[in-house]
């Protein structure tokens, strides 16, 4: 893995905890099927993202809006937000919400990102966030990380060509998702700046 430059960062998930409920309702009214049963709200957020890049539904973005409101931030966010930022490490937002939606949850995670990105401002869902995110940032995929609990997340990553790191939230599914041969993966978001600091160290040594 090459030297890491900017960290990309979905909230859902990653930066925390987000209801399952609204992203299942999205997804029976998006798909007119009855409504599934999930602990995750990540893999529901993802399974909505399969069915649609179009969510100007007003009753869609309001259930969007619930889901963010009930969100529980990780403790551990911006500690380790502020030691990537003094490491010089790029912390972008790339995320399928709204623009709405993220302005709402910054209000709970206040941290200066280096760039958010949603997709509004993206034109578009799952991999066009990210690359916009990269673009913008003058980074190449391959110096940066992603961060995942989900297959179609490890997924999304991969097609841009960024490491996908999976967020080990539940131990039964990070064995699971561990068959998807991520680039690496933490319990954490403590670990990321350890991380960050053993790949410089190796490039260092390499270089010497």
């Amino acid at each position: 893995m090459q030297e890491i430059k900017g960290i990309l960062f979905e909230p859902v998930g990653c930066l925390a905890e987000f209801p399952a409920d609204p992203f299942l309702e999205m997804s029976a009214r998006l798909s007119g099927r009855k409504r599934q049963t999930s602990r995750s709200g990540s893999r529901a957020y993802w399974h909505c993202l399969n069915l649609t890049a179009d969510f100007r539904d007003p009753a869609l973005e309001a259930l969007e809006l619930e889901a963010v409101n009930r969100a529980s931030l990780y403790e551990d966010v911006l500690p380790s937000l502020g030691e990537l930022e003094s490491m010089g490490v790029k912390r972008l937002i790339a995320s399928s919400l709204s623009q709405a939606a993220i302005a709402c949850f910054l209000t709970a995670c206040a941290h200066r990102f280096d760039g958010v990105w949603s997709r509004d401002n993206a034109d578009g869902v799952k991999t066009a966030p990210l690359i916009r995110a990269l673009d913008a940032a003058g980074i190449r995929p391959e110096q940066a990380m992603f961060l995942t609990d989900t297959a179609e997340g490890l997924k999304v990553a991969r097609s841009v060509g960024v490491n996908a790191i999976l967020m080990m939230n539940d131990p039964d599914e990070s064995r699971r998702l561990a068959a998807h041969n991520p680039a690496g993966g933490i319990v954490s978001l403590h670990e990321l700046p350890d991380f960050i600091r053993l790949l410089r160290a190796e490039h260092g040594s390499a270089r010497r």
